[in-house]
């Protein structure tokens, strides 16, 4: 039974073409489920059903699968991925954080630490954080391109919109190029409020267990909030495409989150109709020669 299309019900597809403006999301939206309990439930038969997928994602080998989750501190990106692809082999998964770049590889190009970590086929590559860091806290903090040492950007003032839309244009076009090539492409923004941003980090702080968690520095990019939101509006209008479109995941409810992200990748899945492979017949008379060999041992 195909799951609840929570992109059309929702609204959580950023839909390509159009201007998207992240306060028009609701991060508090929770769909037709009634409690906590219903989506904790509807997230455990779903990591099930993920798990027969990837089995035959891995056996098909014809696709891989690239997850890609942005988001601002506290969303809940570390979580999501826990918690929805808990179920998984890990021998067809693994998981990328993208940090500060390293004096390597800022001596590259800003896509080269990301793409040598792309999925081989029939495997999920997550990304926590990605490229788009790069249009996103580098936007915001436009200094920080002084590092990249790039063709023509000597001062933050030699930097312009042009220079933005390029990237936008240099990321959509990488992910076509992935996808016809056989990488599905699903791209996460968990959309938490300021509100409920600022009652995790007074968590964080409060209890400690979670005292690890926090970092002062997350304190003074909130102080960015508005900035921030502008920088990811203008990302998910330039760069929800219909190959690799932007999904905006209301994030102040963790057990909705999970949820939601559980559905759209067992949609998409779905969509690709992965199968084990049929063995040819000369393949089969093999395994049935294996098996009358093994009974008269």
């Amino acid at each position: 039974m195909k799951k609840k299309n929570l992109m059309k019900d929702t609204g959580i597809l950023a839909r390509p073409g159009k201007t998207i403006r992240v306060a028009d999301f609701d991060p508090a939206f929770k769909g037709s489920i009634d409690s906590k309990e219903e989506g904790i439930r509807l997230l455990s038969e779903n990591v099930n059903e993920l798990i027969e997928l990837q089995d035959k994602l891995y056996a098909d080998n014809r696709y891989a699968v690239l997850l890609i989750f942005q988001a601002m501190d506290a969303a809940g990106k570390d979580g999501t991925i826990k918690h929805v692809m808990s179920g998984l082999n890990p021998q067809g998964c693994e998981v990328y954080s993208f940090k500060t770049p390293s004096s390597t590889e800022l001596d590259h190009d800003y896509i080269w630490r990301t793409y040598k970590c792309l999925p081989e086929r029939g495997r999920f590559g997550i990304f926590n954080r990605s490229y788009y860091e790069e249009v996103l806290v580098v936007k915001v903090h436009p200094e920080y391109l002084l590092a990249q040492n790039l063709p023509g950007i000597r001062n933050t003032e030699a930097i312009d919109e042009k220079f933005w839309q390029t990237r936008y244009d240099q990321i959509n076009n990488l992910e076509q190029h992935l996808v016809e090539n056989g990488t599905i492409v699903l791209k996460f923004f968990l959309n938490v409020s300021k509100d409920e941003q600022k009652k995790r980090f007074l968590e964080r702080i409060d209890d400690s267990s979670k005292n690890w968690k926090f970092s002062s520095a997350d304190v003074k990019e909130r102080q960015h909030w508005d900035e921030y939101m502008q920088a990811y509006s203008d990302m998910l209008t330039a760069t929800s495409t219909e190959h690799a479109p932007w999904y905006v995941i209301p994030a102040d409810r963790k057990w909705f989150m999970r949820y939601a992200v559980s559905n759209i990748i067992i949609n998409r899945l779905k969509e690709l109709k992965p199968e084990y492979p049929v063995l040819p017949e000369a393949e089969k008379n093999r395994l049935n020669e294996a098996r009358e060999l093994l009974m008269n041992e």
